[in-house]
This record gives C-alpha cells, structure tokens and sequence, in this order.
C-alpha cells in the first residue's frame, strides 16, 4: 500500500512527464505551423477541456473578489508572456536546454518574494540561488557561439514565469484552481487569436492535427495534476520530484529530436536543480522550526 507521499510523487513525476510531452509535441509542429496558431489553436482545445474537467469536478466559479480578478488578471499576461517566450526558445534551442533554464523558476520565485512581497530570506538561501544562476549562466553561456537570440527569450521566459507563479500566490482559496487554470488557458488563446490574424494560417495536415490533439490531451493532464499532486501528501516530500521534468526532456530530447546536451549544459542543469531542491528543503525547514515556536507559544512555554 502507498503512503500520501509515494502517492504524490508519483503523481508528479507523472504530471512532469505530461507537461514535457506537451512541449515534445509542440516543438515537433516548429517550422510547419506559426507559433501563434499553434498557441491559438491549443488554447481553444485546452480551454474547452479544462472547463469540462472543472464542471466535472464541480470546481468552476467565475465568481471573485475585485482584488482575486487583479491577480488573475496579472497571472494570465504572466501565462500568455511565458508561453511566447519559453515556445520561441524551445522551437529554437533543444528540448533539453529550455527545460533546464526554466529549472531556475523557483529561484527566481524565491528571490522576488523576499525583493517584492518582504519574504524572509536568510544567507543559505540566498547563496543557494547565486550558486542557481551560475548554473543558468554555464547552460546558456554568453558569450559563446551558442549563445543567441533564443538563450535570451529562455531566460525572459523565465521571468514570465516568476510573475505568474508570484501573482497565483496572492490569489485567495476562493477561486477553484481549475477555473485559474481555464481563465489562463482562454487568454492564451483569445491573445494569440488576435495575434495570428497578422499571419497566414497553415491548413494543418492530420499528423499535425494529432500532434495538436496529444499536446491538449498531455497540457490538460498536467494542469489536472498539479492540481491534484497539491492535496496528496505533504509539498516539501513531493515538490523536489518535479525535477523529474529535466530528465524526461532529456530522454525525449534523445529520442525524438537527437540532441543530447553539452556536458557543461549538463553541469549547469545539474547545479540548477541541486539548488533547487536544496532552496525546498531549506524553506520546508524553516516552516516546520516556525510552526514548533507557534506552538511552543502556543502551550505557554
């Protein structure tokens, strides 16, 4: 029998898989159809799947508050911003390397908390995250001949990323996380809707269609996951697994596209997701020390 935990690490590393075979199959459509309607064309697929699962799981309720609508608001253009910048990166670049630079999302998520929302962080932390970016800067490499245009869009994506991820932290538990998620997938596809009109559509062919379908099915399932991989088992045991990502991009990398990193692109992604465990644990340490004083104080002693 499987503990909460095995459960959700379970579910992770599958949630993880479902994500990477998302971007698998979306950088196999580069060159064949333009990115923003792609974007559109999967934001319109995603969007009507995600309100199905939201109904099914009676999880759907447009209704907020007006400061819950302004962080949703701010996620979504963090969302919309993130998809255009990682794609033009990962239909650029190998599957691999974009993986890995976005690796370092929650450190630059930890390091905009405490310069933007006044959270704590002690010295560790943030050698942890100096120590994170000298692995970014040994994956892309400025100044190198592998270095371009495409290594930058990575790392704005990046940012992007930081944004969306800090705008869902303020939005209340009142808001359903599927109908986040829906309202997400719809700006997706209403921004680029408007954007592919200044470009000439491709009338896809139907293994282009399918690859269309299997990036739906796969973005869905990894949205559904994150959802669910939150309520089973305890975040600090379960949320290191979604490394797992890198290694999946790896294999797939391999697989579908032949490319196999560099081994300095290999260190740097190794030191980036070292890093990023070790900022977990750490943040789950000092939760747990804060929570034995709240209930020393608590007990009086």
């Amino acid at each position: 029998m499987l503990s909460d935990n095995q459960r959700g690490a379970g579910l992770m590393i599958l949630t993880m898989a479902a994500f990477t075979l998302n971007d698998t199959c979306l950088k196999a459509l580069a060159g064949h159809i333009p990115l923003f309607q792609i974007l559109f064309m999967r934001g319109l697929l995603a969007s009507l799947a995600v309100f199905v699962v939201a109904r099914a799981m009676g999880l759907f309720d447009l209704r907020m508050s007006r400061s819950d609508a302004k962080w949703v608001a701010l996620r979504v253009f963090g969302e919309v911003t993130a998809a255009y910048f990682f794609l033009t990166a990962l239909f650029n670049m190998p599957l691999a390397n974009a993986t890995a630079i976005l690796q370092a999302a929650p450190l630059t998520v930890t390091l905009a908390a405490a310069l933007f929302m006044g959270m704590p962080v002690g010295w560790r932390r943030v050698s942890t995250i100096i120590v994170g970016f000298i692995g970014v800067l040994l994956i892309v490499r400025p100044g190198t001949d592998g270095f371009n245009i495409y290594s930058v869009f990575a790392l704005i994506s990046v940012l992007c990323v930081t944004l969306r991820d800090l705008a869902t932290r303020k939005i209340s538990g009142a808001v359903p996380s599927l109908t986040v998620t829906f309202l997400s997938a719809s700006g997706v596809m209403a921004s680029f809707g408007l954007a592919s009109v200044a470009q000439d559509w491709v009338l896809p062919t139907g293994s282009q269609i399918s690859l269309l379908l299997a990036s739906t099915f796969f973005v869905v399932c990894g949205y559904t996951g994150s959802v669910m991989v939150m309520r089973v088992g305890e975040i600090s045991y379960v949320a290191p697994f979604r490394y797992t990502g890198l290694v999946w991009a790896l294999v797939l990398g391999f697989v579908v596209f032949g490319d196999w990193p560099m081994p300095l692109t290999l260190i740097g992604a190794g030191i980036v997701v070292g890093s990023g465990i070790y900022m977990l644990y750490r943040e789950a340490q000092v939760k747990r020390a804060a929570r034995v004083l709240l209930k020393t104080r608590g007990q009086g002693v």
